[in-house]
């Protein structure tokens, strides 16, 4: 970034020796992105509720540990209830004669992934189908049965964040028994519905940790509907809308519902012509002017139009100058 300078006259650069050491830079076409930084809170993906079907709770895993397909969520009468991975919860046992349906897919896929064959993956549950369960079951040390009742499976769309307990280890179980989330670490911000327009899905972000480490990052998601929040005032509702920005690159060590700091793009103007900020003058009025420098180091000052000021790259877009002149700007 920087800040425009002060002119104090509108043909003082002509012939005049600058007050301070300069270089020059070309006036490029470009992008131009208006970014903002807003506070976000880093958690994870994702919020599941895991729902247990019959007998005594015995088990329970870590707060915080991660189960993954074919590791037990829980166990219920001293046996393993395993998760595996697809969109569709249970909702009917698997068993030989059962109608075809998009579960029985589900279920061969882990089982396919989970190193069991001598089955086709489709939505018919046939004697291959079986035969895979039952070795299952028996590497398991599960009953030995070729069907599984419901609740002796979990679905759910990944592996599993265990963030908190909804029943105690000797309950009976007959509803929710833990929460979770993925293990993805987002960014969830509240953004001003003002500059909502101007972010889209797979926008690019920086975010920065609250150890002061910067991460890339790129919109996932950005609500179409605004939500309302209480003010400092509790008579005040302040309305924001709901995006959620997901990292990449190398993941960091998460501290859940640590506070950082989202740059984001709220607007941006493509091909447009742009000089560093710095190379700009104040007018008075609130105008602007540049420097041009050409053959033989001849400086003429033009005044200029200014549009988007880019405080991260610290360009600005510009009319008034033609691409590929030269401007002065400060060194160093």
């Amino acid at each position: 970034g920087g800040t425009p300078a002060s002119a104090s006259s509108s043909g003082g650069a002509q012939g005049a020796v600058p007050a301070v050491p300069t270089g020059t830079a070309a006036v490029e076409r470009t992008d131009v992105t208006q970014s903002v930084q807003i506070n976000g809170t880093l958690t994870y993906d994702g919020a599941f509720t895991v729902q247990g079907t019959g007998g005594r709770l015995t088990r329970l895993p870590a707060p915080g540990s991660v189960v993954r397909r074919g590791r037990a969520v829980y166990e219920a009468d001293g046996r393993k209830v395993p998760l595996l991975y697809g969109p569709r919860p249970a909702w009917r046992p698997f068993a030989l004669g059962m109608t075809d349906g998009p579960d029985i897919r589900q279920l061969e896929r882990n089982l396919r992934v989970l190193g069991y064959t001598g089955f086709t993956v489709d939505s018919h549950y046939d004697l291959g189908t079986y035969y895979a369960v039952r070795r299952w079951q028996h590497h398991l040390r599960l009953p030995v049965t070729g069907s599984l009742s419901l609740g002796q499976v979990v679905f759910l769309p990944g592996p599993l964040r265990v963030t908190a307990y909804d029943a105690a280890l000797g309950a009976a179980i007959g509803g929710p028994v833990l929460h979770g989330t993925g293990e993805t670490p987002v960014v969830s911000v509240r953004l001003d519905p003002s500059m909502a327009p101007g972010v889209r899905k797979g926008d690019r972000v920086t975010v920065t940790l609250p150890d002061g480490r910067e991460r890339r990052g790129r919109v996932s998601a950005v609500s179409d509907v605004a939500q309302a929040s209480q003010g400092p005032d509790e008579q005040q509702q302040q309305s924001y809308v709901p995006i959620t920005v997901r990292l990449t690159g190398k993941q960091p060590r998460v501290l859940d519902q640590a506070m950082v700091q989202v740059a984001i793009t709220t607007e941006r103007h493509r091909d447009v012509l742009a000089v560093p900020i710095v190379a700009l003058l104040a007018r008075p009025g609130g105008a602007f002017s540049v420097v041009t420098v050409g053959a033989g180091g001849h400086r003429t000052e033009v005044p200029v139009e200014t549009g988007l000021f880019d405080e991260i790259s610290g360009v600005v877009e510009v009319t008034g100058v033609a691409e590929g002149a030269r401007v002065e700007v400060p060194e160093g």
